[in-house]
């Protein structure tokens, strides 16, 4: 099963450099057969650019994940508590493999109309 995602053209561009390993995010897809994550990066670019292997998903509380995560957090200590504020647990994405698309796809190549806010099945 494939989901995509919306994220940061900042932080997209660190997870196909290798410098970003995890995707951090509030609340993760209940799919256990979700393996592949299909990345559209946000405004300004709006394009698919391309896809990751998960290898796992670690959901722990805050302050233990990024224990866990930081070192290829691919963001600040002050972006990851600002962004998990008012959160007790978070969710990350460990990324195996990624593969970059040559040419940037449209959301209309997934039939999708619009951005998701945070992800959709496809």
């Amino acid at each position: 099963m494939k989901i995509l995602l919306s994220i940061k053209p900042e932080y997209a561009n660190k997870i196909f450099d290798g410098t970003k390993k995890y995707e951090f995010r509030k609340t993760i897809f209940k799919d256990s057969t979700v393996n592949t994550v299909i990345v559209y990066a946000s405004s300004p670019v709006q394009r698919v650019i391309g896809e990751f292997t998960i290898d796992s998903v670690i959901s722990e509380k805050t302050e233990d994940l990024w224990a866990m995560t930081r070192e290829f957090s691919g963001i600040t200590k002050a972006f990851f508590d600002e962004y998990f504020a008012l959160k007790d647990v978070g969710h990350a994405i460990k990324i195996r493999e990624t593969k970059k698309y040559k040419e940037p796809r449209r959301l209309v190549d997934y039939n999708i109309d619009f951005a998701p806010q945070s992800f959709v099945y496809l």
